[in-house]
């Protein structure tokens, strides 16, 4: 738990923040404990890598680029420091829910397959013996994209109405609900500007229930699927809830993900940002062979020192890791940065 809480994300901020109390590892303490007595590895789940953005001003393309490379190598990091103090280490399972979602979101059948591929083939270089993932595909091998969802809402899905009576009690529920609604609004713009924002964001409002209701889904099935895996989470979580939000990768943003966003190399680490932010500071863009990878800043004294000073040390950590990634002609824009 002391190697995990520094890259925690809490939605209520307060002392926790700063020094976790006995409550933040009190319930994910007895499955570690119940793996620990087995001497099997520490089982980690996350739901996340579900499919890049489809607006184009946040993202490089459709497939993994640096950004999730980069948040791999954190996760499979984390797994070899959890090694250091127990010898059997540690495993996270990657629950990729693009598949649950990709209709509501915008992206098509044809490019999550795509997206999940080139993931799995990266978190095998990346982590071979840390890093596994699944996604809904695997649990509905002979069912058709759509009938695959329709099945896992029936059978493990709450409807809207409870859905939204929890959003309207506010706490996490509420939090995830504003960041689901302001990425399907962002990328509702770049996707349909014919209609008006404000139909737009009635629209998005009213999509960002079936996101939560489809990944509440998705979340039960990993948890029956893996009963004592500590649960992550890329959104942040009170004190005591039984998920811990966790961060991947710094970020401009607090709910900026590499799916969401293009990794931009400071020199001293990496940090998060949307593609156009990136682009108005001036960064040059940066290929792996023909594909673009992410974004160097040219002149690191254009980003914003607000931004700056929000860094945490680990990003500098990071950076020297994913340095040791690129090749040393990496000069050449054009050169490989993804080996």
């Amino acid at each position: 738990m002391e190697i995990i809480t520094p890259h925690r994300r809490y939605s209520d901020g307060g002392a926790c923040a700063v020094e976790p109390c006995p409550r933040c590892a009190a319930v994910h303490s007895q499955p570690m404990l119940r793996q620990i007595a087995r001497g099997e590895p520490v089982l980690f789940v996350l739901p996340a890598f579900p499919g890049k953005s489809p607006n184009s001003e946040k993202v490089l393309g459709p497939l993994p680029d640096l950004a999730e490379a980069l948040s791999l190598e954190f996760l499979n990091a984390l797994c070899e420091r959890v090694a250091e103090v127990y010898p059997p280490g540690a495993r996270v399972i990657i629950c990729s829910d693009g598949r649950v979602f990709n209709d509501v979101v915008g992206i098509s059948d044809e490019d999550i397959t795509a997206y999940q591929r080139e993931l799995r083939a990266l978190a095998q270089r990346i982590g071979p013996r840390t890093l596994e993932l699944r996604h809904l595909d695997d649990v509905y091998p002979e069912a058709a994209h759509q009938e695959m969802r329709e099945i896992l809402t029936a059978r493990y899905g709450e409807d809207l109405a409870t859905v939204k009576a929890r959003v309207h009690e506010g706490g996490d529920a509420l939090a995830q609900y504003r960041g689901t609604t302001r990425f399907l609004l962002e990328d509702s713009d770049r996707l349909d500007p014919s209609t008006s924002r404000s139909a737009r964001q009635r629209d998005s409002r009213e999509r960002a229930y079936v996101v939560i209701q489809r990944s509440g889904a998705w979340s039960k099935l990993i948890a029956l699927r893996f009963p004592d895996a500590v649960r992550l989470s890329i959104h942040p979580h009170a004190c005591g809830a039984d998920k811990i939000g966790i961060a991947l990768m710094d970020a401009a943003d607090a709910w900026q993900t590499a799916w969401h966003g293009v990794a931009v190399d400071l020199g001293e680490g990496f940090l998060l940002m949307k593609r156009r932010e990136a682009e108005s500071l001036g960064s040059t863009l940066v290929y792996d062979g023909p594909r673009p990878s992410h974004y160097r800043l040219t002149d690191p004294r254009s980003l914003p020192e607000s931004v700056r000073a929000g860094l945490r040390p680990r990003a500098r950590e990071d950076g020297d890791r994913a340095t040791a990634m690129r090749p040393a002609a990496e000069e050449n824009p054009h050169e490989p940065v993804v080996a």
